[in-house]
């Protein structure tokens, strides 16, 4: 049993850690915006701030849309790979035909979810007014939005070619090209913001800029990187003109649902923001550094979630039904040794967690932040459970399962519930995070029981136990 635990780590591992790594190095490069526009002033970072946030729900919800990409490109490898250790030429040929329609419909998903959202993102901006922001802070909002609109169609190439390449089982140049990328962003964002050599001082429109043509310059890069993988390089191919309609049907059904999970996942943090900031300045504060920590440590789920989804996919192709149930237990336990650990932290080393967040000098933030931190260390158990849930169902092709079972989980069972721990009971801003673990531990264990059942079903095994 533990062989075959250390076996099935190792091979979830191997597609975890570079996705885990990359994860990380996009939430480095979004730290460096921040950074830059803090540094032009109050109103620009209020302004660039706000332009950023309409930019990552549209980008988040667009990249819902193509995420089944690298499922459907897995359950197609496999059947080729099968194919052709059996010998059947004929089928092997098939699912390489099969891998390089996905494969353009992906991109063309991504084209027309990148068309779409930049369009949605300046009327979003012409409406800002409207909801009551400060008009000189959405003159600024408007010209980043601008600069950063037309960055969306490359990042959405980008994360077709990712999905690509992360279905073929090849992720390694993801890495690699992010980390790269932050330099670049670095850089881009200095020369553009002051106008070094000669050009001219964009100010906060020179971050938008810098941040669209690193998107451009990422695309690049991986296609070029994939297409010297001789691998890669037969399937990969940027004809969309001839993309077969049945199969961006198939993946628009797919995506839909997983756009709008994320999207409801990102709306319900929202609105705790907003109930947070009830509370005054150092509850805001305090709810900000915590979940900005949240947010660090859930990469690690994004990555052990999309591995585990993306495995499952490929034993379900090759008939390995009981791989498919271990795949679930595996990710579990890989993620219940990561969060023990960054929980063992929090509680005995909150001071130096919250450092970098919080002003030592604001005494009543940082006191509410630390029996925050507390509730934490429990709440990412549930968080990166949930997380690794969505997943696992897409890897089944069940992504309506998902989207239904988060509106429950954190609409239905954890708003009401941060509600009435937050107010009726008076626990303020604890309230609301306890509100949120509710939220999450309802949805982890409702989705790891969607799953069991849905693979029992797929598989004619009986359904497993639900533990999370």
């Amino acid at each position: 049993m533990l062989t075959t635990l250390l076996r099935d780590s190792r091979a979830l591992a191997t597609l975890a850690v570079p996705l885990i790594l990359t994860q990380l190095a996009q939430v480095a490069l979004t730290t460096t915006d921040t950074v830059m526009m803090g540094l032009l002033g109050t109103t620009e970072l209020a302004a660039g701030g706000l332009a950023i946030v309409i930019f990552n729900q549209i980008r988040t919800m667009g990249v819902g849309l193509i995420t089944s990409v690298g499922n459907q490109i897995a359950a197609a490898a496999a059947r080729a790979e099968s194919a052709g250790t059996g010998g059947d030429g004929n089928l092997e040929e098939t699912a390489h035909h099969e891998v390089r329609t996905i494969v353009r419909a992906g991109l063309a998903v991504a084209t027309l979810a990148g068309l779409a959202g930049a369009l949605i993102m300046i009327l979003i901006g012409h409406t800002l007014t409207w909801l009551g922001q400060d008009a000189a802070v959405v003159d600024l909002t408007k010209t980043m939005i601008y600069a950063l609109a037309p960055g969306l169609l490359p990042c959405l190439w980008f994360q077709a070619i990712r999905q690509f390449t992360v279905g073929m089982r090849r992720p390694q140049a993801l890495l690699h090209i992010t980390l790269a990328s932050i330099a670049v962003n670095t850089a881009l964002n200095w020369i553009l913001i002051h106008g070094t050599f000669g050009l001219p001082r964009l100010g906060l429109t020179g971050v938008g800029t810098a941040t669209s043509t690193v998107y451009l310059l990422s695309f690049l890069a991986l296609y070029l990187a994939a297409k010297k993988d001789t691998q890669l390089a037969p399937f990969l191919t940027l004809d969309i003109a001839r993309t077969d309609a049945a199969t961006v049907k198939r993946l628009l059904g797919l995506g839909v649902p997983i756009a709008a999970t994320y999207g409801s996942e990102a709306g319900f943090f929202s609105v705790t923001a907003l109930m947070a900031g009830s509370f005054g300045p150092d509850a805001l504060a305090a709810h900000t550094a915590v979940n900005q920590l949240v947010y660090i440590v859930f990469q690690v789920a994004v990555g052990l979630s999309h591995a585990a989804s993306i495995n499952v996919s490929r034993e379900l192709a090759l008939g390995n039904r009981a791989a498919a149930r271990r795949i679930k237990n595996t990710a579990l336990a890989c993620a219940a040794a990561v969060m023990t650990v960054v929980g063992t932290v929090y509680l005995t080393l909150p001071g130096i967690v919250l450092a970098p967040f919080l002003d030592s000098g604001s005494d009543q933030a940082l006191t509410i932040a630390t029996h925050l931190l507390i509730v934490t260390a429990f709440l990412q158990f549930f968080d990166c459970t949930q997380n690794i849930g969505v997943g696992l169902l897409r890897g089944l092709d069940d992504t309506r399962s998902g989207f239904r079972i988060t509106l429950i989980g954190y609409w239905a069972i954890g708003l009401p519930a941060t509600w009435l721990l937050a107010y009726a009971l008076g626990l303020d801003t604890l309230g609301i995070w306890l509100g949120l673990l509710t939220g999450l531990a309802a949805t982890a264990l409702l989705l790891l029981r969607r799953y069991n059942t849905a693979l029992a079903a797929a598989t004619g095994l009986e359904p497993a136990p639900t533990t999370a």
